[in-house]
């Protein structure tokens, strides 16, 4: 068996070789052991775990944790896992290292629960996703041999939420934790909702397939998802039509699915499953990981940091880099993840690598090995887009940051002056029969690339209003939340707001994209951010009101937090639309139940934005000095 193994490893190190890397990937069989147990929790239930041990025994290792809902593969001891990605730096440093099934995933036995609600009151064998951290925390330290009784766990995503989870176990061992893109709120602003609209094509995609179908017995494989037999997402979300017509798909399966039609609102459910109303006290160190252009969970990052910040005394940073979801996480070996690009934009340097190399191994090694120290790495790392540099700051958003209203203005302008006209107001019509794409193009799985994609397929649309300034006359670097402050009147009694924030490059810029793709880069309009908000929240999430057809209304909401710089030259721009699809749901454009209604209850709304000396719509941008 060990023969067939240094094959298997050697033909895999054969096509990485072949891709310029040096990896001995005999090297991690030849230090490590891996083991595999079902470590009992307090209610009885056995979790699957796979725990990779060094044969060293010279000094005592550090536990390193990752809990995850998407597997703990490979299955057997005799396949081993992290030599072939940048974790292997972990292995380099003697690191146990451990990966687990979630209770209910995979091999794991129990139950598994989305986003399992902290219980602050556990008593005896109550249990929940802090709990089970404890139990496997407690057994690991007890029962690996040589180890230095120092913990750290991690994650990217779903397993970002299980680090934050872990972070609330209160485990003495538990030394530091890096929840990463980690999601926080599905209601307000990760993955399945921003804002209280329904992002349809990521929850559908994610429920309908393999993660969403039910699991009869604990086993090493998913069950098969749905096929839609399309290519083309756009055409399918419009034909589909009304989310009941989602909710006949799926059928009495999806669990979960079932439960969000019947939790429209910010109700008590939804706040049970945000962890940010629980991070008081957190005790361990804290490295919260996300990306400027991560389409799932952005909003996570920024806020779970923020909320830390306010309610904890722990030592706390974070650091966002150019990335999509994950990316800084993924296989340093491979080209499109190094963070060097995404889709048309560069970024100037393998962004990925520096993180890895300088912040979180650094960061767990101090923590848990007691090697090196930390005085150079701040409270937030930060890379701004634009001008590609990592700055550093002593807290987030900077404390140099001033808020700068931007004015829509007559004729399609944008001024930092305050309107003077006595009327004055820009209208289009919504249709939910038409909506506006999300992104250019045909196809079928969401990009990521679509988080600073060119918006010029958009801005042409009768449906989206286009707001610019004149060409700027020095860089203006932005660094935290954008505010959208709209002065609104629609037709009907219910619509959706999307403001997006574009960087338009000059008409002499270089014929040829910064990736090195060829994409025709001069007017480029670069998407800096995105937001949409359901019209009927606009003064309460858990207390939706209609809008009075005619009648002038604030709605006001959140950006994620940018970091970019506008260089000399380049132009802002705002678009304002009231669909974004099938990336999120249609508005059918009145006030009523939308996981309900009808086909035939879609209409058309006429919208009107105004900016006059009385309503002077305007987005606040965060200036950097």
């Amino acid at each position: 068996m060990r023969l067939l193994l240094h094959l298997v490893l050697l033909f895999l190190a054969s096509n990485i070789l072949a891709q310029g890397n040096s990896l001995d990937s005999t090297w991690v069989l030849d230090n490590y052991t891996k083991l595999e147990k079902m470590i009992p929790m307090r209610d009885g239930v056995k979790l699957f775990t796979a725990i990779y041990v060094p044969k060293d025994q010279t000094e005592k290792h550090p536990i390193l944790i990752k809990r995850t809902p998407y597997s703990a593969k490979p299955y057997g001891r005799e396949y081993f896992d992290f030599w072939n990605n940048y974790l292997r730096n972990y292995l380099r440093e003697g690191y146990i290292m451990v990966i687990q099934d979630v209770r209910g995933k995979f091999l794991s036995e129990g139950k598994f629960q989305d986003v399992r609600p902290f219980n602050p009151d556990k008593k005896g064998n109550d249990f929940d996703e802090a709990s089970d951290s404890y139990d496997t925390i407690d057994w690991l330290v007890k029962n690996i041999p040589n180890n230095n009784a120092s913990v750290g766990v991690f994650g990217v995503s779903y397993p970002g939420f299980y680090a934050t989870m872990a972070a609330l176990s209160g485990h003495p061992a538990l030394k530091a934790a890096s929840p990463q893109a980690p999601v926080t709120d599905w209601f307000i602003g990760d993955d399945f909702h921003h804002n209280g609209a329904f992002c349809l094509m990521d929850g559908w995609s994610f429920y309908s397939g393999s993660f969403g179908q039910p699991r009869p017995q604990p086993g090493p494989e998913e069950a098969a998802g749905f096929d839609a037999h399309s290519r083309d997402n756009y055409d399918f979300y419009l034909r589909t039509g009304a989310l009941k017509n989602f909710l006949k798909l799926a059928g009495d399966s999806i669990a979960f699915w079932k439960e969000l039609y019947q939790h429209p609102n910010y109700d008590a459910w939804w706040k049970a499953r945000n962890p940010r109303n629980y991070v008081t006290n957190i005790k361990p160190a804290i490295l919260v990981v996300g990306g400027t252009f991560d389409a799932e969970d952005l909003f996570g990052a920024w806020n779970l940091y923020k909320a830390i910040e306010a309610k904890s005394k722990t030592e706390s940073r974070i650091v966002m880099g150019p990335w999509s979801h994950e990316y800084w996480a993924t296989s340093d070996w491979t080209k499109r993840a190094d963070g060097s690009k995404l889709g048309n934009i560069g970024f100037g340097s393998k962004t990925s690598e520096w993180y890895q190399n300088n912040i979180e191994v650094p960061f767990f090694n101090h923590y848990l090995k007691d090697k090196g120290d930390l005085k150079e790495m701040p409270e937030a790392t930060v890379f701004f887009s634009g001008e590609n540099q990592w700055q550093k700051f002593n807290t987030w958003p900077p404390s140099s940051k001033e808020d700068k209203p931007l004015y829509l203005r007559a004729n399609g302008s944008a001024s930092w002056t305050v309107p003077t006209e006595k009327s004055s107001s820009s209208t289009y019509t919504s249709d939910p029969s038409r909506p506006v794409p999300y992104a250019e193009g045909v196809h079928w799985e969401r990009t990521r690339e679509y988080m600073l994609d060119d918006q010029r397929f958009a801005s042409t649309r009768p449906d989206v209003l286009v707001f610019q300034t004149d060409p700027l006359e020095a860089d203006l670097r932005l660094g935290g939340p954008v505010i959208a402050k709209l002065s609104v009147s629609i037709s009907t009694t219910d619509a959706d707001f999307v403001v997006k924030l574009i960087d338009v490059f000059p008409d002499d810029f270089p014929d040829t994209s910064a990736a090195g793709n060829g994409y025709p880069m001069p007017g480029y309009q670069m998407l800096v951010r995105a937001e949409i908000m359901r019209g009927r929240y606009r003064n309460s999430y858990e207390n939706p009101q209609p809008f009075a057809p005619g009648k002038v209304e604030n709605v006001q909401y959140n950006l994620p937090d940018v970091a970019h710089t506008f260089k000399k030259g380049h132009r802002i721009m705002i678009q304002i639309q009231s669909s974004w699809f099938p990336l999120v749901d249609r508005n059918p454009q009145q006030f009523i139940d939308i996981y309900h209604c009808d086909d035939k209850d879609f209409m058309k709304s006429d919208i009107r934005i105004f900016h006059d000396a009385s309503h002077p719509s305007q987005i606040i941008l965060p200036v950097v000095k």
